[in-house]
């Protein structure tokens, strides 16, 4: 009895050895889990952290949301007896209908762009935006009545009132109703008679000019030898001032009638000439080409290629020598002739007829412009497949 006490004791000191490794684990198991508790904690405080940053620039970003209007409340005595009805203000009855239009017009679908349409085939620009476009007929007559029609009015407005009175005298430029109103006492002087005399002596020039002109110029645009050899005349009787040519006719035809349509002729004959020849040499050349290859002889080539594709521009050239006949025909009549324009332009001067002077001058002009219109109108016949005549 008295030795298990003993053996109880001794077994102590061994037992508190055995258990000291064990508390030392359960100590750091403790701490570990405490430390690992604190980093939870503050991993779980950073994240909050975070996220409530997160929203809070989210919040700034964000719209602020309008309040919506609260819905009016109705008592059952509004249900039973409504409000009689709020009369329209005249102010907003007149904003709303002019609000109405442009409503409609909102409502309306709106009408697709022609230009932006890819199918659309492009038109070309009117005729004054565009370089050497030619405006339609009836614009071209009523620009040159329009220009005529401005000038006869400077004209009225420089003479008009009694002649002392006018800007210009009418010992100068008499009044347009001065002018046309002695066109009766111009007939009295034997005007038709007159027309016809002058008419006669252009026709016979310019006819001999066309006749040699163009059969030198048809030949020397074939052949450059015969156009070596003529180009040195051609040059000197273009060169010759037409006043020098009235001595020249009148001492080698004297004072006749052949003097004054020889005087036409040479004056216009070296034009025609070159105007032959450059018609000729502007023909293609694959017309030339052409009619050699099918067998055609110089001679077949000049009378059935050349000539009848060149006609056409040797005949404007021929009414443009005529008109400028018409000029030139004066001159000599105005020196030596009884009969003629000229002469009544010489006896108007010498009689004090300011009038009749001027009037012939419209005469002349329209004698130009009638002969220049039957001549364009026969040649656009005879050579319609010609679309610039």
């Amino acid at each position: 009895m008295t030795d298990e006490p003993k053996d109880k004791a001794g077994d102590k000191p061994e037992r508190d050895a055995q258990a000291q490794p064990a508390a030392t684990k359960a100590v750091e198991a403790a701490e570990s889990a405490k430390n690992a508790a604190a980093t939870d904690a503050k991993a779980k405080a950073e994240d909050k952290a975070a996220r409530d940053a997160a929203l809070a620039a989210l919040e700034a970003d964000a719209p602020t949301p309008k309040a919506e209007p609260k819905a009016e409340v109705k008592s059952p005595l509004d249900k039973a007896l409504p409000l009689p009805a709020k009369k329209p203000d005249a102010k907003d009855a007149k904003d709303a209908k002019a609000e109405a239009p442009k409503a409609a017009k909102a409502k309306e679908p709106e009408k697709p762009d022609p230009e932006d349409d890819p199918n659309r085939i492009p038109t070309a620009p009117p005729w004054w935006k565009t370089l050497r476009a030619d405006p339609p007929a009836h614009i071209s007559a009523a620009l040159g009545i329009g220009l005529i029609a401005l000038i006869i009015l400077v004209w009225w407005f420089a003479t008009r009132g009694a002649p002392t009175d006018r800007i210009i005298s009418p010992s100068k430029l008499p009044s347009p109703g001065e002018v046309f109103g002695s066109f009766d006492r111009l007939m009295d002087r034997n005007l038709i008679e007159s027309i016809l005399t002058t008419l006669e002596r252009v026709f016979k020039g310019v006819g001999l000019a066309a006749l040699i002109g163009i059969s030198v110029g048809v030949l020397a645009a074939s052949n450059r030898g015969v156009g070596a050899t003529v180009m040195p005349l051609v040059i000197f009787l273009r060169s010759v001032p037409m006043g020098a040519l009235i001595p020249l006719t009148l001492l080698l035809f004297s004072d006749g009638e052949k003097q004054k349509w020889m005087f036409i002729f040479l004056a216009i004959v070296p034009f025609v000439f070159s105007d032959s020849v450059k018609a000729i040499s502007i023909v293609p050349e694959r017309y030339v080409e052409t009619a050699q290859t099918l067998g055609a002889s110089r001679w077949q080539i000049i009378r059935k290629v050349l000539v009848p594709l060149a006609l056409p521009d040797i005949i404007t050239s021929l009414r443009f020598q005529l008109g400028l006949a018409l000029g030139y025909i004066m001159l000599v009549e105005i020196i030596n002739s009884p009969r003629g324009i000229g002469a009544l332009f010489l006896g108007s001067e010498r009689a004090g007829l300011f009038e009749h002077t001027y009037l012939l001058l419209f005469v002349v002009a329209l004698i130009a412009f009638t002969l220049d219109i039957v001549l364009r109108t026969l040649q656009r016949g005879l050579f319609a497949w010609r679309k610039d005549l």
